[in-house]
């Protein structure tokens, strides 16, 4: 009898286990089957994906910035990056009073701006950004089709959906198939996520404008940092000079008088040659008689 308890018993336990992951695959499908896309709409819809460049001359790059943002704003666009410098071309210093310096500094100042504009009114922002312009450099549009992408996609996606039917109908082992239903489950995901990324560029296309200005020199007073302007006036010099020249001459007579021996001997010696001399020349003087 207690054999048949648990026959009866591990039927069940299996039984329960079936009905389980028959829940779980049909959770897994109704989750993926978000919709079952109709190829021949894809096909009639196209999936251009426009972007542009520009580089231009203007006039001042600050007050460009702040048109250009007036203009994306009114145009329902958003700006995405923006990035604006000055790069020094040379700079000096030269004397403009006793303390203060004049810096003179030549630069060249630009801009970067990307943004985002509905891709209908692409052309007509393009040529409202050229009439800005004093001198455009360059100026380019590309057109991306991205149709079959998008397509290929979303035929994916419904292959991926038709598995996972497939897989709740024929559920044997549960650990595999659940591990096979989530791997497509993700994919579904993914084609998914790329469809609404090109679904986005679509709509809204992405244009990077570069502007510049010409040269531009600033100048500005600052404080002489030059420690060498900084010495004294020229009496006081003066007077620093000749203080310092007493001392070198204190210096030297006491330099003197502390070998005062040295220099009596060699004085002494001076007058005893000098005298030995004299007196040789004097002995060998020929005499003259009268």
């Amino acid at each position: 009898m207690k054999r048949y308890l648990c026959y009866i018993a591990i039927i069940s336990i299996l039984f329960g286990c079936s009905n389980e992951q028959k829940e779980d695959y049909a959770q897994l499908s109704k989750e993926a089957i978000v919709e079952l896309p109709n190829a021949s709409d894809s096909v009639a819809i196209a999936k251009i994906i426009k972007t542009a460049d520009m580089r231009f001359r203007v006039k001042d790059v600050q007050q460009t910035k702040e048109k250009l943002s007036a203009l994306i704003k009114a145009e329902s666009g958003t700006v995405a990056e923006l990035n604006i410098q000055s790069i020094v071309q040379e700079t000096d210093k030269v004397p403009y009073s006793a303390d203060s310096l004049q810096e003179i500094t030549a630069y060249r100042k630009e801009g970067t701006l990307t943004a985002k504009i509905p891709s209908e009114k692409l052309d007509e922002f393009s040529n409202t950004i050229a009439k800005m312009a004093i001198f455009v450099d360059q100026q380019a549009m590309k057109m991306d089709d991205q149709q079959l992408n998008y397509l290929s996609n979303k035929l994916k996606i419904q292959n991926r959906a038709e598995a996972l039917h497939t897989i709740n109908k024929l559920a044997t082992r549960k650990g595999t198939n659940v591990s096979t239903s989530w791997m497509i489950k993700d994919d579904y995901i993914d084609k998914k996520i790329e469809n609404m990324s090109i679904d986005e560029r679509v709509k809204w296309s992405t244009i990077t404008l570069s502007f510049y200005q010409d040269h531009t020199i600033h100048t500005s007073i600052v404080a002489n940092d030059r420690i060498s302007d900084y010495g004294p006036g020229f009496f006081r010099s003066l007077g620093l000079n000749i203080a310092s020249g007493w001392n070198y001459l204190k210096i030297l007579v006491l330099g003197l008088i502390s070998v005062w021996p040295f220099i009596a001997i060699i004085l002494l010696s001076f007058v005893i040659v000098k005298h030995l001399v004299k007196k040789e020349r004097e002995k060998n003087l020929p005499v003259i008689k009268a």
